[in-house]
């Protein structure tokens, strides 16, 4: 059976943002059916959506699994609820949140699952660590490009590699 990639986006700015995220990584590695491939590197960015909280930290991932969407979502849910997060203000602080991406050349559209992931290419925290791990299988990269070089000079999100 052929594996599929899949894309994964972490972002924490609770407490130990690093933290956070390492240990999400490190749960996802220790998973059995999941290898990581691929990390980006860390970036400190703005809020989006609901801006009255504390900056971000994220970073994009690369795995290899034979799991499918839908069991990665289980995982990366229960991975989210053993680092406490809360589910309480949309789009609001966590300790962690993780995101599924891309997964591999699938598209679904369910009320709790959207692949590709539909804000995706409106997020900075989002397309500028997924271009430095990213190997074109899916998407054109010239397009995320372009996308990343719109949403900076529309000047209304920061990131900053640390």
């Amino acid at each position: 059976m052929a594996k599929d990639i899949v894309y994964l986006s972490l972002g924490s700015n609770i407490g130990k943002r690093e933290e956070y995220i390492q240990k999400a990584i490190e749960a996802i590695e220790k998973t059995e059916g999941i290898e990581v491939l691929k990390k980006s590197g860390l970036y400190e960015t703005t809020p989006v959506g609901y801006l009255e909280q504390d900056l971000f930290l994220n970073a994009v991932i690369k795995i290899e699994t034979n799991f499918s969407a839908r069991e990665i979502l289980k995982i990366i849910n229960k991975i989210e609820a053993e680092l406490d997060r809360k589910r309480e203000i949309r789009w609001g602080p966590r300790t962690i949140d993780i995101d599924i991406l891309i997964f591999s050349d699938k598209k679904i559209n369910e009320p709790d699952l959207i692949i590709p992931h539909k804000e995706m290419m409106n997020r900075l925290f989002v397309l500028v660590p997924l271009i430095e791990i990213y190997d074109g299988e899916y998407f054109d990269k010239e397009e995320i490009a372009e996308k990343i070089n719109e949403l900076v000079k529309a000047g209304d999100q920061k990131i900053e590699k640390i």
